[in-house]
């Protein structure tokens, strides 16, 4: 462990270790569970890191020993369900007993002092805003790493299913809990058969060659689009955000699928007065817990010695800290986002981006979006190792995408906040969607992907009407000499669901038409800008 991040704090205990206790569930059911705890003498605080995942890597390493070592009692358990643990594992609906009862066993344990902590990633994140529904009076921080809150956000944008997202999700949930090894041969699976699987028809039920079998709550979450349906009913925790009183720091990284879902968090924690912290580093969902463990590692031990044993002196004083894309630096910020000016960039007929705006709101350009070859994606918010900042090359080549570049930039651009578009649009079908991404064009041309998002379109015909698309949020440099460009298309697949275009359901479709979509001079890309190098410093390695 140490060897694969040599920036990890040093090490202050030995560690041991009881595997396989029984902690009874809300219903009665075996929950399986591993206690870390220091070889030392002492009062020490305990963290509850609760998985469906399983207890075995990366859980047993980056949690129980590492957290150990640093003096705390660490209790790894699997949920209801996975990893051994009894009775059937249900998406959401048993973690906030289960939490609860859990917390009901660390009281008749001899080693527990009254004091506790909640750590962990994803949907180890998800438990702890299951627990913090109504935070036992032991419960004095939390840690939110990469975290979900909203289980429908995580599966659906407007109009579309999160289609590769969902497969990674099913593979997660049905495997990576019965060890490693199968895990990573059910994920080679998925990769084999991703293909045929994202463009079958229909898409209902055709991922079961994919992971090996039926699964049925992927079944549900991806038939049930609206968050409005009863089906949804209890999945989203974000009650929780909104009374919180609990020390809670939230981790995330600009091309992690979970950082709208952060940045929610953070806001609602805000608003309800709660004490809280936010980093946000250059990492995907995934990478912030491989490449940015050692920075990831250091901030939740920083928090957990903070408020578990008032020991404030490793916190850092800003509220927020930021990775500024583009260049490798770090901005502290007192909150999240910080002041800025809305700035407009509008497309023109020559394929320019720029900030005049258009005298009129006339069709200006369009594409065909054909759904039986459809718009590929390429990098963005992905749970899979392929997400991230990419080559937007081969993608911007295709007849079915439109870009609108600026000129060079005569001085940096620091953009830092919410990114949106604002477009006029009229279809021929009635049916389509919306893509549409920020790139930084670097003096080589080479344009890579900021950030994106996807908006659903349903119009009379060819009447005109405006969509806006939430492209999530940024904080991004553009150098001296490079452009800023505005990539827009029909979907992005398999990342999204391909809009069937003739208003039938994107997993049931069994035919697709294809769509002209006209775009109008008075769209507009919208970006939160600052004024150039205020409070800029150099960046942390790790």
């Amino acid at each position: 462990m140490r060897a694969t991040w040599r920036q990890l704090p040093a090490k202050r205990h030995d560690v041991g270790w009881e595997p396989g206790l029984k902690v009874p569930a809300a219903d009665g059911s075996p929950l399986v569970t591993d206690h870390y705890f220091p070889r030392t003498e002492g009062n020490f605080a305990t963290l509850l890191v609760r998985s469906p995942y399983g207890r075995g890597l990366p859980w047993s390493p980056m949690y129980g020993l590492l957290f150990a070592e640093q003096g705390f009692h660490v209790v790894v358990q699997s949920c209801r369900g996975t990893g051994g643990s009894g009775s059937t594992f249900d998406l959401w609906r048993n973690e906030a007993p289960d939490g609860q009862a859990t917390v009901a066993w660390l009281r008749e344990q001899p080693w527990f002092n009254g004091t506790l902590g909640t750590v962990g990633p994803s949907y180890l994140a998800y438990v702890q805003w299951a627990l913090a529904l109504e935070p036992p009076p032991e419960l004095k921080a939390m840690v939110v790493q990469v975290g979900l809150h909203d289980p429908h956000a995580l599966f659906h944008a407007p109009g579309a299913l999160r289609l590769e997202n969902a497969l990674a999700v099913g593979v997660g949930m049905t495997y990576q809990h019965q060890g490693m090894a199968r895990f990573l041969r059910s994920t080679l699976r998925l990769q084999r058969h991703l293909p045929e699987v994202t463009t079958a028809q229909p898409l209902r039920g055709a991922y079961v060659p994919a992971l090996g079998g039926e699964v049925p709550w992927l079944d549900d979450v991806m038939t049930h689009p609206d968050p409005e349906d009863t089906y949804w009913r209890g999945a989203s925790l974000a009650k929780a955000t909104e009374q919180l009183d609990v020390p809670t720091s939230l981790i995330t990284g600009w091309h992690d699928a979970l950082l709208d879902q952060t940045l929610e968090q953070y806001d609602r924690l805000r608003q309800a007065g709660c004490e809280t912290s936010l980093l946000i580093g250059p990492w995907t969902h995934t990478s912030a817990l491989q490449r940015g463990w050692p920075e990831v590692f250091t901030e939740s031990l920083a928090w957990l010695r903070a408020h578990l044993y008032d020991e404030p002196s490793g916190l850092r004083p800003a509220r927020a800290r930021v990775h500024i894309g583009g260049e490798d630096i770090w901005q502290d910020l007192d909150h999240w986002p910080p002041p800025t000016t809305a700035t407009r960039w509008f497309p023109t007929e020559q394929g320019h981006l720029t900030q005049q705006a258009p005298t009129d709101s006339a069709p200006l350009t369009s594409l065909c979006y054909d759904p039986r070859d459809p718009t590929p994606s390429l990098g963005g918010p992905l749970l899979s190792r392929t997400a991230g900042p990419r080559d937007n090359d081969s993608v911007e080549a295709r007849q079915d995408v439109l870009t609108f570049t600026s000129a060079p930039l005569t001085e940096p651009l620091d953009i830092l906040g919410p990114v949106s578009a604002r477009l006029t649009v009229s279809t021929d079908t009635g049916h389509a969607n919306v893509f549409s991404r920020l790139c930084d064009v670097d003096t080589q041309g080479r344009s890579v992907n900021v950030c994106d998002g996807l908006g659903r379109l349903e119009t009379d015909g060819q009447a005109s009407s405006q969509i806006t698309v939430p492209m999530s949020s940024s904080a991004h440099r553009f150098a001296v000499g490079h452009r800023l460009r505005w990539q827009i298309s029909g979907g992005a697949h398999p990342r999204y669901t391909r809009n069937p275009g003739n208003g039938q359901s994107p997993v049931d479709a069994t035919s697709f038409t294809p769509v002209h979509i006209t775009f109008h001079a008075d769209s507009a890309l919208t970006l939160a800008v600052r004024a150039h190098s205020a409070g800029l410093s150099p960046a942390r390695t790790g």
